[in-house]
Parts: structure tokens; sequence; C-alpha cells
């Protein structure tokens, strides 16, 4: 049952007019404010219930699942008014899944999981990737980076951040921290000591541009208004790398780029190295799929990657895109249509926007 609900969501539902109007809607929303009893069943239960609708002669409605008991019906075996809304069940089972991933020392199989939450695999499948906006193999191989990162920081030797971090063997250790890492182990460790990156910084019509590469491709396009501080972000991204700038064959790889910006819809065929967390490589993923000329709502974003209610967070990946343009985070706007929330400034993203419409 729902606590301490806004006065206006009770208002909505205070008349027997306007909840049997959810109830025939079977409106979520109304969850927890009131609850129904069918007498013909002998049943109460939720208004998003999804039994067979009840004749209205048979219907009555009660403040409370309590109250319904006490007017003597039992639970509807469907809807479960008597436990926490489905949602916050599934939620709850996700989170034990999550525990037992980041607990076990080998990813635990598909068929373990569904089995330790009591659902099939594939309902547990769905509801996992619904709620974290990720599949169960990919939550355990970012959580498995995550150790791996914070082994590296923490211990005292590459062999006792393997052992830290889950693995039984260096082999699969080494083998997977390209992926998770960017870099070899010792290399992160360093803070990216030995790991050369070339960068240039140049002028293009919406002011500084910095593009970096590693040896897989381009890790950074960072646009402003002062180079120096562009460089300082590069620096403070890979704070004992070896940075290389001024190269002339790298102006190349450059010009391309300031190409990229002054006409966005050319595209990049550059290998790109981008680098984050799966859910963030997926909503990444999701914006370079996305056409020159056309926007979406964060809302209709979270949709594409497979979490409807997820705004919030594919906004916060969008943020944190170091790949300004080839990843293109400026084609996200709000629900409503107006700019806003763009790493390098509002008005650079209206300029992009401006030229993918051919204004």
């Amino acid at each position: 049952m729902k606590s301490a609900t806004p006065a206006a969501d009770t208002a909505a539902y205070r008349s027997e007019e306007q909840r049997w109007a959810a109830v025939q809607a079977r409106d979520a929303a109304a969850d927890g404010l009131f609850y129904y009893s069918v007498r013909s069943t002998g049943v109460y239960c939720r208004p998003s219930c999804a039994a067979r609708p009840a004749l209205r002669r048979n219907v009555a409605f009660h403040d409370s699942g309590a109250a319904a008991e006490l007017a003597g019906f039992r639970p509807c075996l469907r809807c479960k008014p008597e436990q926490p809304p489905l949602a916050e069940r599934q939620a709850a089972l996700v989170a034990r899944a999550c525990r037992l991933i980041d607990q076990a020392e080998q990813a635990p199989d598909l068929d373990s999981l569904a089995a330790a939450v009591g659902l099939s695999r594939f309902h547990f499948h769905r509801v996992f990737k619904q709620h974290t906006g990720m599949t169960p193999k990919a939550w355990a191989v970012a959580q498995r980076a995550r150790r791996m990162q914070d082994g590296l920081n923490q211990e005292a030797s590459v062999t006792e951040a393997i052992y830290a971090s889950g693995f039984n063997s260096s082999g699969r250790f080494y083998a997977a921290s390209p992926a998770a890492l960017g870099m070899t182990p010792s290399a992160f460790r360093a803070g990216g000591s030995g790991a050369a990156i070339r960068f240039a910084i140049a002028a293009c019509s919406l002011g500084a541009i910095l593009v970096a590469s590693t040896d897989k491709g381009i890790c950074a396009i960072l646009l402003g208004d002062d180079p120096d501080a562009l460089a300082r972000d590069l620096q403070d991204r890979f704070p004992r790398a070896e940075l290389l700038g001024a190269e002339a064959d790298y102006e190349q790889v450059v010009a391309r780029v300031v190409g990229l910006v002054e006409a966005p819809g050319i595209g990049l065929d550059l290998p790109l190295d981008v680098r984050g967390t799966a859910f963030q490589q997926r909503v990444w993923q999701a914006l370079r799929e996305i056409p020159p000329g056309r926007t979406v709502s964060y809302t209709e974003l979270a949709a594409l990657v497979g979490l409807p209610k997820g705004a919030r967070a594919v906004a916060g990946a969008c943020a944190a895109n170091a790949l300004a343009v080839a990843i293109p985070c400026h084609r996200v706007v709000r629900n409503d249509g107006a700019l806003s929330g763009y790493r390098w400034g509002v008005e650079r993203k209206a300029a992009l926007l401006e030229r993918e419409a051919g204004k």
C-alpha cells in the first residue's frame, strides 16, 4: 500500500464515479489509493487488476485492503492486492539477482538466476532488462569491469587485483581487460601510463575543438571556448598517459572531424574508441542510429534502449559522452521539443541541429 500519498492524487479518486472510471481504465496510478471488491466472486482487487471486468452493480470501493477484508472479501490471486505493487515486487527480485551476480566469483547463468528468484528464464530475462536497461549478462560484465577498476586502484599489485576482482586465473583477467579498461591493467593502474594518445586542438565554427585518439580509434572530441581548458580536460582523463601533440599526419584526422562539425549529416567513418559502462554504450549506440535531421526526446531514447521509465538515466549517459557530434547526443531534446542539457552548450546544440536541418 502506498504511503504519504499526495492530496492531489487522493482527490483524483475521491468519488465513486472517479474510482469506477479508474477501474474501467485499469489505471495503475490509482493502485494503493483505493481498492474495489466484487460481490459475485468474493474477492477484492487493485484498480489496475487485469481480471475480467465486473458489473458495476457488483462492485464496491474500499479505502484500504484491510477495510475490504473486514467486509468479508479475500485478496485477488491475480493482482495480489495484499502485497506490494507488481513493479515493486519485480524491482526487489531484480535487486536480489543483482546481488547474486555481484557476490559470485563466476557470473551465474540465466537458469540459475531465474530459479533463485522464482521466475522462468524468459520472464526473468525480460523483467531484468526492463528494470535495469541491461541483460543479466551485460550487468555481470559491467560489474566485473567495475571490480577490475576498483581492484587495480586499491590493491598493492595487479596479481592481488586479479583475485580481488573475482577472477580465478590471470589469463581470463588479461583477456577481459582491453574491453573493460581500454588498455592493459598495468597502464590503467598507472593512470594511463604507457598509453600513447595522439591529440590536436583546432578551431571550427563552434569554437575550439580537441580531437584525441588511441591506437583503437578516436577516444575524445571535445568542444569549448578555451583551448587550454580542453587540453586540461584530456589530461585529467589520462593523467599519466603519453600525450602526443603537433603531429603533422594527425592533422588529417582532425580535419575530418572538423568537417563533421561543419556538416554533421555527412557522418564519420573513422574508428572510435568508445569507453563507458554497458548501459552508456547501449545509449550511445542508439544515438548513432538516429539519422541526421531527426530528434528524439529523452523518453523516446529511453524506450529505444528498452528502459521506458529511464529518461533520467539516458540523460546521464548523454552527459557522459566524450565524443561530441560523432555520438550525436545533440539530437536529443526535451519532451516539449525544447533544447537543454547539452554538455558542450545549448547554443552549439542549436547550431548543429540547424545544420542538419539545412537551415
